[in-house]
């Protein structure tokens, strides 16, 4: 059984896990749109429990837009939760906002709310994470459509300094076709943040590598990400290379990242996968299903899918590699 509502479309998601409990946090925006474009404006965060993955639990809107000026005061986006050493769950999540009416120009930026319950939010003003021109593309540029600073994925240092941040962002260098790169910050406390450098290169052969996610599988790294077909570029593009779901073995959790080696996962009909350890122990992706028979744009979240090791040493989904 698929996670979906009827009113509402339903894409990008994370999850958290309280030990008997898994806990979705979801993008939804109302039908009512008319053009599933609209709904990157009108985005909420919202909150489901399952104890399976498979059969879910609505419990609603648990964080929207800010007030004006905020930087949430368009929409909420993307983001990932931790558990801190205080023991307080922590969303960071992207906030947006829209500077010109009608356009879908955007700056992105990085918040974080706070819950001792994994139900009730409140948002923390005071920790709020840019991009650095020193090393990113930012709106004030004019090479790209939008500040892409966004869907930060959080993470303990495997040697216990502190945390890291990995960001869908763009090099403030290169071709800005093909600027896409994995963005990176660190946190001693998860208070405050130091924006580093890239963890891959530009000229990846992506415009942007949406929704990165460390995953550590059977004591192997990668990095999982999203790139639609039309921001596949360069070489990619050159080749007949489509979007989708991808992954990239790493061989250190805190990089670099080789993203020009990284392969697709599952083809677009999927996005913005998430790969999920199972209260068994089995590692499965979960992703957005981005179309199907009935619409243009499905808006409804997948099942979760067999993940492991196939023998080229990619990750793989075990239903793409039998219908191959």
């Amino acid at each position: 059984m698929t996670f979906a509502l009827d009113d509402h479309w339903v894409w990008d998601f994370w999850l958290a896990d309280s030990g008997g409990l898994h806990h979705l946090y979801y993008l939804h925006a109302p039908r009512s749109l008319g053009d599933q474009h609209l709904r990157h404006r009108n985005a909420a965060i919202g909150h489901a429990v399952s104890t399976d993955l498979r059969h879910w639990e609505d419990l609603g809107p648990v964080l929207g837009p800010g007030g004006p000026g905020d930087h949430d005061e368009t929409a909420t986006w993307t983001g990932s939760v931790v558990r801190g050493p205080d023991g307080r769950w922590r969303m960071f999540y992207t906030g947006a906002r829209f500077p010109v009416s009608g356009s879908a120009a955007n700056i992105e930026t990085i918040g974080v709310a706070v819950s001792a319950d994994l139900h009730t939010w409140t948002k923390e003003p005071a920790t709020v994470v840019s991009a650095d021109p020193l090393h990113y593309e930012t709106y004030a540029d004019g090479t790209w459509r939008e500040e892409t600073w966004r869907d930060p994925w959080v993470f303990p240092d495997p040697s216990g300094d502190g945390w890291h941040m990995l960001i869908t962002a763009r090099a403030a260098h290169g071709d800005p076709l093909d600027r896409g790169v994995i963005g990176h910050a660190t946190s001693p406390d998860l208070e405050t943040w130091s924006v580093r450098e890239p963890l891959s290169s530009p000229g990846a052969g992506f415009a942007h590598l949406e929704v990165p996610q460390l995953v550590t599988v059977e004591g192997r790294h990668a990095v999982l990400f999203s790139c639609d077909t039309p921001h596949v570029v360069g070489e990619r593009r050159a080749r007949g290379e489509r979007g989708g779901v991808w992954a990239v073995p790493v061989t250190d959790p805190t990089g670099p990242v080789p993203a020009g080696d990284a392969a697709l996962l599952t083809g677009e009909e999927l996005y913005s996968g998430r790969a999920v350890r199972t209260h068994d122990g089995r590692w499965v992706l979960l992703a957005f299903e981005n179309t199907g028979p009935d619409t243009d744009f499905a808006g409804r979240i997948s099942d979760p899918l067999p993940l492991g090791w196939s023998p080229d040493g990619h990750l793989s989904v075990a239903r793409l590699q039998e219908t191959r």
